[in-house]
């Protein structure tokens, strides 16, 4: 009988949030975080305008240390309205409206552009082990392939294609709310749905598990078989949660705040 008085949470919950630290509110609109373990440092794409999709040329990445520290609110200048990154072999690509830009990460330089033609949006990128890249297309509903510095087409039609991750042998995509994988045939099998506000970030965790952040404030932890549970809902507060990074070994998910101009971090428990 005092099971049945408990809240929910506390008798099924697995998961939960754990807050490390929040940066000084001296982002610029951050969309996206990205880890990158062998610098030990953290990218951040900065929107900087009150259009999320503006072509103004006040966009800019910035480089936020592991323990918090923005290091350099505008490390890399020189762009529209970033979203989504990819990290290989190091440079940096970032998703830019109509373009996939590279960043050389040691010379902390752009070394160039690549026009994604047929793109009005791109958002998040994710680049796989052969160094194909992989970004998605949230205002023309598409998923585009860049291999060789070459885009194409490789998915359309889809409902509001944003969260994109390719792991081993294996790609998954967030599209309107649910969770997919990728068929051999470009057939998308669903994992979960329902998580309404925006799906934005997708990680791995570890095994068949992942976390995905919401852009209206919501994270998720799905498990293999499906099932979800909520890990965060800063709907309340107004504070976003936009594109997540992940640092897999130490389970440290960073989320930005986009309006709110910080970056937080969690330990994820």
């Amino acid at each position: 009988m005092l099971l049945a008085l408990l809240p929910s949470t506390t008798v099924f919950s697995q998961h939960q949030l754990v807050k490390l630290w929040e940066t000084d509110s001296v982002l610029k609109v951050p969309e996206s975080v990205l880890f990158d373990a062998a610098n030990k440092v953290l990218y951040a794409t900065n929107i900087d305008g009150t259009d999320p999709w503006g072509k103004d040329g006040k966009g800019s990445i910035a480089k936020v240390g592991l323990d918090g520290k923005v290091i350099s609110a505008e490390w890399v200048s020189g762009f529209n309205c970033p979203k989504g990154m990819g990290l290989y072999k190091g440079k940096l690509y970032v998703a830019d409206l109509d373009e996939l830009v590279v960043i050389d990460i040691a010379a902390g330089k752009i070394e160039k552009r690549i026009p994604v033609s047929g793109a009005a949006g791109l958002n998040d990128v994710s680049v796989d082990k052969n160094g194909i890249v992989y970004v998605s297309d949230s205002k023309n509903k598409k998923l585009f392939r860049v291999k060789d510095g070459v885009p194409e087409v490789f998915l359309e039609n889809l409902k509001g294609p944003n969260g994109v991750l390719a792991r081993q042998d294996d790609l998954y995509l967030l599209d309107a709310g649910g969770m997919y994988k990728l068929n051999k045939d470009k057939t998308l099998s669903m994992i979960t749905d329902g998580m309404e506000g925006g799906t934005d970030g997708i990680e791995n965790v570890s095994g068949n598990d992942f976390i995905i952040s919401c852009w209206q404030g919501v994270i998720w932890y799905v498990n293999g078989d499906g099932s979800k549970q909520q890990l965060l809902d800063s709907r309340p507060e107004k504070k976003n949660s936009a594109d997540i990074g992940f640092d897999a070994k130490n389970k440290i998910v960073y989320v930005p705040t986009f309006w709110r101009n910080s970056v937080v971090a969690y330990q994820v428990k």
